[in-house]
């Protein structure tokens, strides 16, 4: 895997945080996407001051996570499409499962997640296509209110709502996507809306967005 410059990625963060700060963003949580970089990016982006990584790969994270040091672990966003049968797999690593976006989902992560024991809720946000491209995961809008009450009677916490930009398109082309995905949001009672990267995060912010994610901004560009 690629290996990051720790203090680089400093510098990075700083100008990312510099970006949120001018779009206006007040209490928005970063999420430094770390896929296809070793367990130092994710001790990198704690040191650097993120709020939490980002993954997209089963396996990938599982194996990183283990070479994290405990006292350098940030919160890990499950990004990725996401199968049923990898949620036993990762659910000692995941602490927010963002991709939610099926009837199936839920049922897994309620099932292999909840921890009454330990009295832990399992802390999901449920994928919105607000682009209606084919080829992206999430759910359509009709749908999204029956998850959600799928996923307060599976006994999970839904704190918001996450969305993907339009592929290839300028970054304001994101707007009318990001400005839905933040009414449904409001119209639910729902704090969070992950929504936007590198791109396009100003207009993410503007529309507004709780939470953004960032990979190449902060680690570069992916070999």
């Amino acid at each position: 895997m690629t290996t990051v410059d720790s203090g680089l990625v400093v510098a990075r963060v700083a100008d990312v945080r510099r970006r949120i700060a001018a779009s206006g963003g007040e209490n928005v949580e970063l999420v430094a996407v770390t896929k296809t970089f070793g367990a130092d990016a994710m001790v990198a982006a704690f040191d650097a001051g993120c709020d939490g990584v980002g993954e997209n790969y089963a396996q990938e994270l599982t194996a990183k996570f283990a070479e994290v040091p405990a006292d350098k672990r940030l919160t890990v966003h499950f990004i990725g499409r996401l199968q049923t049968n990898k949620i036993k797999l990762l659910k000692n690593s995941v602490d927010v499962w963002q991709s939610v976006d099926r009837p199936e989902l839920i049922a897994e992560i309620s099932k292999r997640c909840n921890d009454s024991a330990q009295d832990r809720v399992a802390k999901i946000m449920l994928q919105v296509n607000t682009t209606n491209e084919p080829d992206k995961g999430g759910c359509k809008v009709a749908e999204v209110e029956n998850l959600l009450k799928l996923g307060i009677d599976g006994r999970l916490q839904v704190i918001g709502l996450m969305t993907v930009g339009p592929t290839d398109s300028a970054p304001e082309q994101a707007r009318p996507g990001f400005r839905l995905l933040r009414k449904i949001a409001d119209d639910l009672g729902l704090e969070h809306c992950s929504m936007g990267m590198t791109a396009d995060l100003e207009v993410a912010i503007e529309e507004g967005a709780t939470m953004i994610r960032i990979g190449t901004a902060i680690f570069g560009p992916r070999v």
